[in-house]
């Protein structure tokens, strides 16, 4: 919950419309979800830029990574395959079946979840700050300064009104 506010609020400030706002952050959350590898294995994602950029920046990598080894590791199963009556690890599951790294504990993903919470915090505030000292620069050198213009003035002596004609014949 604190990386989807976190989220959102640096597409908050980016983007100046709630609706938009809204539409992008959940566009930017499907991404997120497709490339997190609950629905598509690692390897089942297509190189160059789901796999690579994209389910390495998806946080619901490092969440559903750590559930499954808080779940599988530590548990044996046991397992007719091949036609062997042995046990398979949970680790194993893990490994092979849900093509997740095992070389780290479960707490090296909470800490990575974290990390990206105070992130995008401090990306948040970066945004904010930097929104606030440029704007009023960008204002200033994307206005236009107004052209000055000319107003001339006809002077009418009294005598020749149309009004002082009437009162004058």
């Amino acid at each position: 919950m604190l990386l989807v506010e976190g989220l959102m609020m640096i597409v908050a400030s980016i983007v100046p419309n709630y609706l938009m706002g809204i539409i992008t952050g959940a566009g930017i959350q499907g991404v997120m979800v497709l490339s997190g590898g609950f629905f598509r294995l690692r390897n089942d994602l297509p190189e160059p830029v789901w796999r690579y950029p994209m389910y390495y920046i998806a946080f619901h990598k490092y969440a559903n990574q750590g559930y499954y080894k808080n779940e599988f590791i530590g548990l044996t199963f046991p397992s007719d395959q091949g036609g062997n009556a042995g046990y398979v690890t949970g680790e194993e599951v893990v490994r092979d079946f849900w093509q997740m790294e095992v070389g780290y504990s479960k707490w090296v993903d909470l800490g990575i979840l974290m990390g990206m919470v105070i992130l995008y915090r401090m990306l948040f505030l970066v945004i904010v700050k930097a929104t606030e000292k440029l704007k009023p620069v960008l204002r200033a050198v994307l206005s236009v300064p107004r052209k000055q213009g000319i107003q001339v003035m006809e002077m009418r002596t009294p005598s020749a009104s149309p009004l002082q004609a009437r009162i004058n014949p």
